[in-house]
């Protein structure tokens, strides 16, 4: 068993919670407590509904995931919402969110882990949010194809790609999530293959006019780094067993 208390000040502390800005509808830190204490962990992408069941049924006190309760904004405690805030609270299950603090972590965060997945350290940010870098970049010789492969190992999954740059890769930008619409930007940074989870449809024309390669490896699939990441810390450090719920979007 662990506190709650001293495993929220350790999360709050590690990933500078307090000093991260962040959306709105984020709201870091400690959604839902429960009774104190933590003996399990589970860890996910998403606080869906399907998720904290699957985090109750498999005797979870603490849900760590990367996208909170909240997103949705302010709304009534009835259906859905209602059932999954009640079964969290019947079955003990304490939920803890980091959202852009854990994306930019720089040793579990998000951007750095699939960076080193697909075989690379970064020697630069980019993407300036409120004073926060949120992306990584580095200089690289791979051929496109290769690293085409390389991301589709990283996410366990298909890539779409739009070849809109060199064959010949040198300067990568990494920002896990829905950051296809920074295409520009990464024109000005001079960076030629972005490699993101997800964005717009009209970010695929403008990255062909831009001479741009364009990854998209999934939101979901570029954002399960962190939070397994943060759960096997964790459990190393309070002594604690932890689980990952897979709840795969395909998006």
């Amino acid at each position: 068993m662990a506190s709650l208390q001293e495993i929220v000040a350790f999360l709050d502390a590690e990933l500078r919670i307090a000093e991260i800005p962040d959306y709105s509808g984020a709201v870091n830190g400690l959604q839902l407590a429960n009774g104190g204490t933590v003996s399990k962990v589970a860890a996910a992408v998403d606080a869906s509904l399907p998720v904290v069941e699957a985090a109750v049924a498999a005797g979870a006190d603490l849900l760590v995931v990367h996208h909170g309760m909240f997103w949705q904004g302010a709304q009534p405690l009835t259906g859905a919402f209602y059932r999954k805030i009640k079964s969290a609270m019947d079955g003990g299950l304490a939920i803890y969110s980091a959202h852009l603090p854990l994306d930019v972590h720089p040793e579990m965060g998000n951007n750095m882990l699939l960076m080193k997945e697909l075989g690379f350290y970064p020697n630069g940010t980019f993407f300036d949010w409120k004073g926060t870098r949120l992306g990584l970049t580095a200089n690289v010789e791979i051929s496109r194809d290769e690293l085409l492969e390389r991301v589709a190992t990283a996410v366990g999954g298909a890539v779409h790609l739009c070849p809109g740059g060199p064959e010949r890769v040198r300067k990568i930008g990494v920002v896990t999530g829905g950051a296809g619409s920074e295409v520009a930007l990464c024109a000005r940074e001079g960076i030629d293959t972005f490699i993101t989870g997800e964005g717009p449809h009209w970010s695929y024309p403008l990255a062909e006019e831009l001479g741009i390669n364009l990854l998209y490896g999934g939101h979901y699939a570029t954002e399960t780094f962190g939070v397994k990441a943060l759960a096997r810390r964790l459990g190393g450090d309070f002594g604690l067993t932890w689980t990952f719920m897979d709840h795969p979007t395909g998006l």
